[in-house]
């Protein structure tokens, strides 16, 4: 017998461990296939909702936020880049130099939910960010990675073009925020249990083995 669980994978395009979250919950999937299977919801989390049109650069971004020095950014940089690695994602370091305003990237995956494509989009605007270094907030881009996973691209140009889908991207947003998420990734399962973090394959193994028995 196989238990589905539900997932709302509360992340943000433009978080690193949100990948590296999301790629160690999917392998842990996989050892415990034929045991449970994932019903993955993305949910929207903005990191940076203040975010300006043009961005901005990331050391300089990091050191306002968080006080990090260039020297402890480069240490993270390279931590995450191993985690990746480990997952089989490739952090492109060298190409990522500034952090975009994520808003109209939720709006698609909105849409995308609707068309059965979320997660394709999901995985896909990770790879645009943190491998290749595209500017996710940029229409031209949204739309050519809209396309290369099956949506109609004329459609997502229309969507992004238009306020569709804001109202409710906000609420959502402002239901998780509201219930406690102020850092991602949040994996809430069965909307009971939360992992929080890019935890290791073990723990989203372990636990996915563990409410999968109680359901």
């Amino acid at each position: 017998m196989t238990t589905t669980l539900k997932i709302d994978f509360v992340s943000d395009v433009s978080c690193p461990w949100c990948i590296i979250g999301l790629k160690a919950l999917e392998q842990a999937a996989e050892r415990l296939q034929g045991e449970v299977a994932l019903d993955l919801h993305f949910q929207p989390f903005e990191l940076n909702p203040q975010m300006g049109p043009e961005g901005q650069d990331i050391g300089e971004h990091l050191q306002e936020k968080y006080g990090a020095t260039p020297e402890q950014s480069q240490k993270n940089r390279e931590a995450i880049a191993a985690r990746g690695a480990e997952l089989g994602f490739t952090f492109g370091m060298d190409k990522r130099s500034r952090i975009y305003n994520t808003f109209d990237a939720h709006r698609l995956l909105h849409w995308a939910e609707e068309q059965g494509l979320q997660k394709a989009l999901k995985h896909a605007l990770f790879k645009a960010y943190f491998t290749d270094g595209k500017d996710p907030s940029n229409h031209e881009v949204l739309v050519q990675v809209a396309a290369s996973v099956g949506l109609d691209a004329q459609e997502a140009q229309a969507l992004l073009a238009s306020n569709r889908y804001a109202d409710e991207v906000r609420e959502r947003e402002q239901f998780y925020l509201q219930n406690g998420i102020h850092s991602v990734p949040a994996i809430i399962i069965n909307e009971r249990h939360l992992i929080s973090g890019g935890q290791p394959v073990e723990v989203f193994e372990q636990a996915l083995r563990q409410i999968a028995a109680q359901s």
